[in-house]
């Protein structure tokens, strides 16, 4: 009998070791999320977040001037912006000290496969992430997401004729075009509070960025040259709550205000660090 026990103690700890070195990775990785997730703030649903924090804008609301391209810059062409400033129709004054709204979440490569579209594919993510929220419905299936990643792709090699490295301007194109959202605008060297007020009002934020700049540790070394990523909430804490298509565990992943405010650029070429700052209201 005490044969038969030590064996089993001896195949546990085995199988212990095994988990340990094989998959003690994944383990750690995992109580990391729940951790995390655990420290946000209770996410928000569309429709939550319209009657529990959102007020309409009273008629004699003065708003702030647009922002505007630098140097006297205009938006011009077809599809240009015809709104370059955060003039929501409904406002929140002031924003609440925390705020996460539940936008759902995928990677740009669902199903884990990183090869040349879907190495690329950071903005279509992105935009599906914030049409699904604005719809109210969820991304059902890693099957459902690749599916419209790939109709979004062909959506834009037929109107642009290339679908890599799209600027914020081209990716607000192609989101009218897509996902017909007709009032989207572009918000030229955005504030900190100009993102919570966005959020406040409902509106998750799509950020380009250096992603090379930005202290994910789960990006492969050297992390992306140009990255898109939604802004989705903040803490009390000073954090940006992201959903990161560009790892498959980047659902409410946080980046510090400076971390994300230094790296937000707009594709330009290929010199990403002196890309314009903006970022992209879907509405």
């Amino acid at each position: 009998m005490k044969r038969v026990l030590t064996i089993i103690i001896v195949l546990f700890g085995i199988a212990g070791a095994w988990l340990f070195f094989t998959k003690g990775g994944l383990i750690k990785d995992w109580i990391l999320d729940i951790q995390r997730e655990a420290s946000l703030p209770p996410a928000l649903s569309y429709k939550d977040a319209h009657q529990e924090i959102i007020q309409p804008a009273s008629p004699e609301l003065q708003r702030g001037e647009s922002a505007s391209p630098p140097s006297g810059g205009t938006n011009t062409g077809e599809g240009a912006s015809e709104n370059l400033g955060s003039q929501n129709t409904d406002i929140v004054s002031p924003p609440p000290k925390s705020l996460n709204l539940d936008v759902p979440f995928t990677s740009q490569a669902p199903f884990a496969i990183w090869d040349e579209v879907h190495n690329e594919a950071c903005e279509e993510a992105s935009m599906m992430m914030v049409a699904k929220y604005k719809q109210g419905v969820s991304i059902n299936s890693p099957e459902a997401a690749d599916q419209e990643l790939l109709q979004i792709v062909k959506f834009e090699n037929e109107q642009l004729g290339f679908y890599k490295d799209t600027t914020a301007q081209e990716t607000l194109n192609i989101a009218r075009g897509f996902y017909a959202f007709k009032k989207s605008r572009l918000i030229y060297n955005p504030s900190v509070d100009d993102i919570k007020n966005e959020l406040a009002a409902g509106n998750p934020v799509i950020a380009p960025a250096a992603g090379r700049i930005l202290p994910n540790p789960y990006f492969k070394s050297p992390g992306p040259l140009y990255h898109m990523l939604v802004i989705r909430g903040y803490t009390a804490d000073g954090k940006f709550i992201t959903n990161d298509p560009g790892t498959r565990r980047g659902e409410g992943f946080t980046y510090t205000y400076d971390s994300l405010m230094n790296a937000i650029h707009d594709w330009n070429g290929g010199d990403v660090l002196n890309g314009q700052r903006v970022i992209i209201v879907l509405d």
